[in-house]
C-alpha cells in the first residue's frame, strides 16, 4: 500500500502535516476530510526498494535526523504497547500517529507497511541501518523467534536509555573544561594581537633594547596578527590529514594502541571497553543471542581493532571448547577481576547477572575517572592562563623598569 505525506489546514486555519498509507490520492483527501481537515498538499513517499539502495539515512530531507533518544523512545513504546498484547502492525501504526520526527514517522509507516505484507521486523530494520544496528536487529530476530518481542524490546530500551544517560553525564562533566578552554583562548589571542601592539608600540618609538621576553612577544604578537590564517589552515589541514590517516590500516592500528595506552587516558578507555562490552554480552545472551554471535556483534561495537583481535582469539577458543573466562584470560584489555567474575557466573549458570554487575561497576569507574580528569584539568588550565597572562606582564613591564633605572 501506497505512504503519502500530506499538509491540511484545520478548521481554525492551523496548518497539519503528516503521513499516512491509502490505496490512492484520492483516498488520502476523503479520509483527511473526515477528519475534519482540508488537504493542500500530497505526496508519496519514495519506496522501500530506493532508500535500501540509498543507505537507509540517505533520503532523508536536510536538516531532518533522528537522534538516539528518539530510536529509545520508540522502542520503549513499541515494547510497552506489544506487552499490552497489541498486534505489531497495529502497534506501529499507533507510534506513527504519536511520533513528531518526520523522518521517524517515515521509517515507522515503511516498518508498519513491511510488517503488513509478512516480513519480519527485524528483516525491515535491515533497510535503516544507521538507525537500528546489528545489535538491535540480532536482538529483535532472537525475540520473534522465542516469542518475546516485547522483552526483547524492553531490554533494548534500557540498553539504550542507560548508555545514553552514560554519555549525557559524561559531555556534561567535559562542558565547563571546554568552555574555559575556548574562552581562555579567545582572551589571551585578543590580548596578543589587539592590546599588546598599542602597548609594545611605545618601546620601538624610543628605539630601546628591549629584554629577551618582550622581544619574544612582540615577534609572537607580530606573526599572531598577520599570519593567523595560516595557523588555522595547518591546523585545519592537521585534523583532516590525521581523520584521513586513522581510516587507513596502519594509522587506525596506531590510535587504537594510543587510545588504551595513553598514561592518562588510557585506563579510562580499557574501563571503558570492558564496560561496553560486559552490558552488550549481557543484553545480547538475555534476549536469546548464542554466545559466538554475541561475540561477533560486540567486537564490531568496540570497534578498536586490539581488541578485537583479542575478542576474535576468544572465539576461536570457546569454538576449541573453552569458557569464555578462559578464553579471555590474559588479555591486557580484560582485568583479572573481569575474567573472575565472568568465570564464576559461567560456574553458576548466571552469567548475564555477572555482566550485568561488572557493566554498572565498570561504568561507574568511567564516570568516576573522567570527573578526575576534569577536575585535574580545572587547576592546569587556571595555571596555564595565569602563566601566559603573567608571561605577557613581565614583557610589557621589563622596559619599563629598565627605563627607570636609566633616568634614576
Amino acid at each position: 500500500m501506497p505512504v503519502y505525506e500530506y499538509e491540511a489546514l484545520l478548521a481554525d486555519g492551523r496548518k497539519s502535516k503528516g503521513i499516512i498509507d491509502a490505496d490512492s490520492e484520492a483516498a488520502v483527501r476523503t479520509r483527511l476530510r473526515g477528519e475534519g481537515k482540508y488537504p493542500v498538499a500530497i505526496r508519496v513517499t519514495r519506496a522501500r526498494t530506493d532508500q535500501a539502495e540509498e543507505g537507509s539515512l540517505g533520503r532523508f530531507r536536510l536538516f531532518e535526523r533522528v537522534k538516539a533518544a528518539e530510536i529509545h523512545l520508540f522502542t520503549r513504546q513499541l515494547a510497552t504497547l506489544l506487552g499490552a498484547g497489541i498486534p505489531l502492525d497495529t502497534a506501529l501504526n499507533s507510534i506513527v500517529e504519536q511520533t513528531e520526527n518526520p523522518a521517524l514517522q517515515r521509517v515507522t509507516v515503511q516498518l508498519k507497511e513491511s510488517v503488513s505484507e509478512g516480513e519480519p521486523l527485524s528483516r525491515a530494520m535491515q533497510r535503516f541501518g544507521r538507525l537500528f544496528p546489528n545489535m538491535y536487529i540480532n536482538m529483535v530476530r532472537a525475540g520473534e523467534a522465542s516469542g518475546g518481542l516485547d522483552r526483547v524490546l524492553s531490554r533494548l530500551a534500557d540498553f539504550g536509555e542507560k548508555q545514553e544517560a552514560l554519555k549525557a553525564r559524561l559531555r556534561a562533566a567535559l562542558v565547563y573544561p571546554l568552555f574555559m578552554a575556548v574562552v581562555g583562548a579567545g582572551i589571551l589571542f585578543i590580548l596578543i594581537t589587539y592590546i599588546v601592539p598599542n602597548i609594545t608600540r611605545v618601546f620601538d618609538e624610543m628605539g630601546q633594547v628591549l629584554p629577551v621576553p618582550t622581544v619574544l612577544l612582540i615577534g609572537l604578537s607580530s606573526f599572531l596578527r598577520d599570519y593567523w590564517w595560516l595557523l588555522l589552515t595547518v591546523g585545519v589541514g592537521c585534523v583532516v590529514a590525521g581523520r584521513i590517516f586513522v581510516r587507513r590500516p596502519l594509522g587506525k592500528y596506531l590510535w587504537d594502541m594510543i587510545k588504551l595506552r595513553t598514561p592518562v587516558w588510557g585506563p579510562v578507555m580499557r574501563k571503558s571497553v570492558v564496560a561496553r562490552f560486559s552490558s552488550t554480552m549481557e543484553s545480547l545472551l538475555g534476549s536469546g543471542v548464542e554466545i559466538i554471535r554475541s561475540l561477533e556483534i560486540v567486537k564490531r561495537i568496540i570497534d578498536n581493532v586490539h581488541v578485537s583481535a583479542t575478542i576474535d582469539r576468544a572465539i576461536e577458543d570457546i569454538n576449541k571448547g573453552k569458557s569464555m573466562a578462559a578464553a579471555l584470560s590474559g588479555s591486557a584489555w580484560f582485568p583479572p577481576m573481569f575474567v573472575q567474575m565472568v568465570a564464576v557466573g559461567e560456574t553458576s549458570g548466571q552469567l548475564e547477572e555477572m555482566l550485568a554487575k561488572v557493566a554498572a561497576a565498570s561504568e561507574r569507574d568511567v564516570e568516576a575517572a573522567v570527573l578526575g580528569l576534569t577536575s585535574l584539568i580545572e587547576p592546569i588550565m587556571i595555571v596555564s592562563m595565569g602563566a601566559a597572562v603573567g608571561f605577557i606582564v613581565l614583557s610589557i613591564l621589563l622596559p619599563i623598569f629598565e627605563m627607570n633605572q636609566m633616568i634614576g
